[in-house]
């Protein structure tokens, strides 16, 4: 069965959380057996310091038992060796016993017992040692054999042996601790190893049959696009050979409109000309107030026809802006874009310093903030859409105000650049922000010349270059057009051209 997207990225999902939960739970079983491997092996360390203490108490307990009996014997000092040398270490060894079985209140009362058997036991032994040293050797022989020291030396290693053998057992229950925490954690490692190699396994295998699916859907697509790429090259040509035929046709048209328009003018300034001279004569006849005819004809010569022709004369040179701008746009079609590499910087700076009098003469600024450096595009069409975007600024600012412009350019994301040009002028209407880009349409008051070409053929321009223009417009605030252009005309330019 085909995987599609939505079943690859819930199954993949799910693998991962099956994964992420296998991770969990074996980092968190590993922590805890390494703490519990901690502690048995903490308890491991304490027996052992606990028995080498205790074992280290005996041995010196017998080294000066060894040390007194034998000087007893032979009242040779050589003897006593032994019993000087554990003497002193004796009461250290008791201190570390007490450390070490501090923690457990059960070993409190025999450890007292012991302090005191073992204090019982040095104190016997020095005295016995000293009568002998000052030759009461008999009285030092009674004291040993009351059995009094003996009884206290077998409660000690009564006490040592079974310290050593608790310990013993619990040195082999430690180690068994160990050994079984070892063997836990050699499970979780191997469940979780074999859990997350399935985990990876179920993604390996998604994502190979996602990937054979979309390696058969881009072939399909590729089959698809080859005789839609066609079609599409041969639908363009078409275009362009339509467009060209519109261009031309409109050239033609408004060059034919010309002719009678010229001589519509021509025989405009001639009637004109005939009406002065009728004016003048009318003028210079005297009015006469019984003939309603000669009255008519009087009103016609110095007010109805010079009215008329003005008319007339405003209507040719309306139609004949009209007709240069269709003739205008028509080259502009014509014209073979050249893409090569321009320094948007450098331009914005010309067309700036193009209308610097006109914004200087109101205490107007124009500032500029370009982070593009260059860009790949026809220069005169870049230059002519900055210098429409002026001049409008300049045309529609606000006399209560000092005009202020600022220039943008920043880089977006799909190798494009961004130009904004922002104003302080009169503004646009909500309703009209479309409406200015469409041909002959123009919004607010008509107090300024113009056909109402000048955004529509920026419109027209940018697109011819790859990209496009919207405004954002508060009226009585202010205007900012936004131009957003490829960084590399080149491909758009050469798709057109084929």
């Amino acid at each position: 069965m085909p995987i599609t997207s939505k079943t690859f990225v819930r199954s993949t999902a799910l693998l991962l959380l099956v994964g992420l939960l296998a991770l969990i739970g074996i980092v968190g079983t590993n922590i805890w057996l390494a703490d519990r491997s901690q502690v048995y092996l903490d308890e491991v360390i304490e027996a052992r310091i606990a028995r080498r203490a205790a074992v280290d108490l005996r041995a010196s307990l017998l080294d000066m038992e060894s040390g007194q009996r034998g000087y007893l014997l032979t009242l040779d000092e050589s003897y006593l060796d032994p019993y000087e040398e554990a003497r002193p270490i004796v009461l250290a060894q008791i201190d570390a016993l007490n450390d070490v079985l501090a923690p457990y209140e059960v070993a409190a009362e025999p450890l007292q017992q012991l302090e005191a058997d073992v204090a019982f036991k040095v104190d016997e032994m020095d005295q016995t040692i000293a009568q002998a040293r000052t030759g009461n050797v008999t009285d030092a022989v009674a004291r040993v054999l009351t059995d009094q020291g003996q009884q206290a030396m077998g409660r000690i290693m009564a006490f040592i042996d079974g310290l050593i053998e608790a310990v013993d057992e619990r040195l082999i229950e430690g180690v068994g601790n160990q050994r079984s925490t070892g063997e836990a954690l050699r499970m979780v490692a191997i469940v979780g190893g074999l859990i997350i190699l399935m985990v990876v396994a179920g993604a390996i295998w998604a994502v190979l049959n996602y990937t054979q699916e979309l390696a058969n859907a881009r072939r399909a697509v590729e089959q698809a696009n080859t005789s839609l790429e066609e079609r599409v090259r041969e639908r363009t040509a078409d275009l362009g050979k339509a467009n060209e035929e519109i261009q031309r046709f409109a050239y033609i048209v408004t060059h034919d409109l010309r002719a009678p328009l010229v001589n519509i003018m021509g025989f405009t300034a001639e009637l004109e000309n005939s009406v002065e001279e009728v004016r003048a004569y009318m003028e210079g006849q005297e009015a006469s107030a019984d003939d309603p005819v000669a009255s008519q004809a009087r009103l016609a010569a110095t007010e109805d026809l010079p009215e008329a022709i003005t008319f007339i004369r405003a209507a040719t040179r309306k139609m004949d802006g009209l007709i240069n701008a269709i003739l205008k746009i028509s080259r502009e079609g014509r014209r073979q874009l050249k893409p090569e590499p321009v320094e948007l910087a450098e331009v914005v700076e010309t067309s700036a310093n193009a209308v610097h009098h006109q914004v200087a003469d109101g205490d107007g600024t124009i500032e500029t903030d370009i982070r593009v450096g260059q860009l790949i595009t026809d220069r005169l069409s870049l230059e002519q859409i900055l210098g429409n975007m002026l001049d409008n600024a300049v045309k529609y600012r606000e006399p209560e105000r000092p005009l202020r412009v600022e220039i943008r350019a920043r880089h977006v994301p799909g190798n494009r650049v961004v130009i904004e040009v922002e104003d302080n002028g009169r503004g646009i209407a909500d309703s009209d922000h479309e409406r200015v880009f469409e041909l002959f349409r123009r919004s607010g008051s008509q107090n300024n010349p113009g056909e109402g070409i000048g955004l529509a053929h920026v419109r027209t321009m940018v697109r011819s270059l790859g990209g496009d223009v919207t405004l954002t417009s508060q009226l009585g605030e202010g205007t900012t057009f936004i131009i957003n252009l490829p960084r590399d005309s080149r491909g758009f330019l050469g798709r057109l051209g084929a």
